[in-house]
């Protein structure tokens, strides 16, 4: 076996405890994503780059929580524990316990953007690009916290970047979580941002944005999921050899048909002229 580089940080999954009350590193990722995104666009309304008014940003992130957490929640039943929770019904509400779905989060907040939109009679392809920009902050900081915990790990590799995981046995694995917080997270809000000043110079249609994060963060995970470990209760959904597909890759598909689809439309339906 090669040399390792690095070897995994043992760092407690509670990062404080007050009194009976343990706080996870999964919940302040959760909290310093939507506490980032939210003075991100805050920033942005003053600058007169949003539809928003900051009351309208306030409604929009508590819907989108309450999205994210229900949406996530239920997506992590259907999709990837059906039986677990059939069995034990209760066991759904025991949040605390992990079992997060990005895809049922997805979902959530799309319902939150139609909610908002409808109630402050904006589009919600503005609304969805508005979203799109910050999704990678709450992306980064939740792989992050992945990896803090040991879970959602990759594949044995003999490359020396590989790191022997509490969880994943005595073999060397790809930190997928780092891969997916730099390129779902760090890497894609940049594109993403560059592509919202674009939308606002050259008058590039809404959902440009959103059709950006779509087809940037599918291809990203479609991507990484290559060398991440199938949730061991499910495995591959299909077999052929190298080209075997899990769970994450057959739910991201249709993000990355979605997503190139609306970005090939908004682009040649632009409108003449510049956007103020």
């Amino acid at each position: 076996m090669q040399s390792q580089l690095f070897t995994f940080p043992d760092i407690d999954a509670v990062a404080f405890s007050i009194g009976p009350l343990d706080i996870r590193w999964y919940a302040l990722s959760y909290i310093t994503g939507i506490i980032l995104g939210w003075l991100f666009l805050r920033r942005q309304i003053k600058a007169g780059r949003s539809v928003l008014s900051l009351p309208q940003l306030d409604s929009l992130l508590n819907s989108s929580i309450f999205g994210i957490i229900i949406g996530g929640r239920l997506g992590y039943v259907i999709f990837y524990n059906q039986s677990l929770y059939l069995a034990e019904p209760l066991a759904i509400f025991r949040v605390w316990e992990g079992g997060m779905s990005f895809h049922g989060g997805m979902l959530g907040v799309i319902g939150a953007i139609f909610y908002c939109a409808h109630r402050f009679g904006l589009k919600p392809l503005a609304l969805g690009d508005e979203i799109g920009v910050i999704a990678p902050i709450g992306l980064f900081f939740g792989r992050i916290a992945n990896f803090i915990n040991g879970e959602l790990f990759g594949r044995v590799t003999g490359h020396p970047f590989g790191i022997v995981f509490p969880r994943g046995g005595p073999d060397p694995r790809h930190p997928s979580q780092l891969y997916e917080a730099v390129f779902e997270g760090a890497i894609l809000f940049i594109l993403l941002f560059i592509l919202a000043r674009i939308k606002r110079h050259t008058g590039l249609r809404d959902g440009v944005v959103l059709s950006g994060f779509l087809a940037g963060y599918g291809l990203a995970r479609f991507c990484i999921e290559f060398v991440r470990e199938p949730d061991r209760h499910i495995g591959f959904i299909t077999e052929a050899g190298l080209l075997s597909l899990t769970m994450g890759q057959i739910l991201t598909l249709p993000m990355i048909i979605i997503g190139i689809a609306g970005m090939v439309i908004t682009i040649k339906t632009r409108p003449m002229g510049r956007s103020a």
